[in-house]
């Protein structure tokens, strides 16, 4: 279905480094860049344009721009969400999706995963030594920041900053007339090798997925769509709240099936044995 077609890397934060070669290997595509594409129009991280809709419709949308643009039927994109992890407390998290839309084909293909390897953070800060510190901790400089006079300024930003003196010039720039900065990590994965890294591992999901066949029609990507829980435990038979399930539906067809997770859980899980 994919090989020899042209593949629309849609980015324009380099994210075509790490997403080109192992799609183009897997599957046979042609993978071309998005030059001119702005996805910026869709929303940013420091906020200047408000990202309006969720990150499975944004990367649609972001397909269909590069479609639209370059002129194709075909295109794979990444959206990015930074935050408190949903179940890890004091954690935060990023949780990635990349998608893949066939308009030819009328077939979307989603994979997702959410990960605390992250050096997503942000501080006031008000000297050189808080300043650094933060820098230090948030992976610097290999990983970019952003200074800006308040957490909510949407005028004064100053990104893409990858040394000591430029950061430390726009600091006292802002100081001077604010007594403070905010200063946060850079998360556009062209300075974020950490997301990028990560972007390169949902990849690879993708690629699983669209390699998965519906067992009834053949469509790729027959995949999981529910979890369903309660894995009983292995000392007292109790359900837990670990999965015991997983549906898998073919958008096509609708064929639908139920597997079974192999094993028991440990006591240690269960609310009967450890409440």
């Amino acid at each position: 279905m994919f090989t020899g077609r042209k593949l629309l890397i849609a980015t324009q934060h380099g994210k075509e480094r790490v997403m080109a070669p192992l799609l183009a290997e897997a599957l046979g595509v042609v993978c071309s860049p998005t030059i001119g594409l702005d996805t910026d129009q869709l929303g940013t991280f420091t906020g200047e344009i408000e990202r309006k809709d969720d990150p499975v419709t944004a990367a649609r949308k972001k397909c269909m721009l590069a479609m639209d643009l370059c002129g194709g039927d075909l295109a794979v994109a990444s959206e990015g969400s930074f935050g408190m992890h949903p179940v890890v407390f004091f954690s935060y998290a990023d949780e990635e999706i990349v998608l893949m839309r066939d308009r030819l084909n009328d077939l979307e293909i989603v994979a997702r995963e959410t990960s605390t390897d992250t050096n997503f953070g942000g501080a006031v800060v008000c000297n050189d030594e808080q300043l650094l510190d933060f820098a230090g901790r948030h992976l610097f400089p290999s990983h970019a920041l952003i200074l800006r006079a308040s957490k909510d300024d949407r005028e004064t930003i100053v990104k893409g900053i990858t040394d000591v003196d430029t950061l430390m010039r726009h600091f006292r720039q802002l100081c001077a007339v604010n007594d403070s900065a905010f200063v946060e990590t850079d998360m556009r994965a062209m300075y974020n090798p950490t997301r990028l890294s990560f972007i390169e591992k949902v990849t690879k999901k993708l690629i699983e997925k669209v390699r998965s066949l519906c067992p009834r029609c053949s469509c790729p990507g027959f995949g999981s769509t529910q979890a369903i829980p309660g894995l009983a435990c292995e000392r007292c038979g109790w359900p837990t709240r670990s999965i015991q399930s997983y549906i898998y539906d073919c958008r096509r067809c609708g064929y639908r099936e139920q597997r079974e997770v192999s094993g028991r859980e440990q006591p240690q899980y269960c609310d009967n044995c450890n409440p």
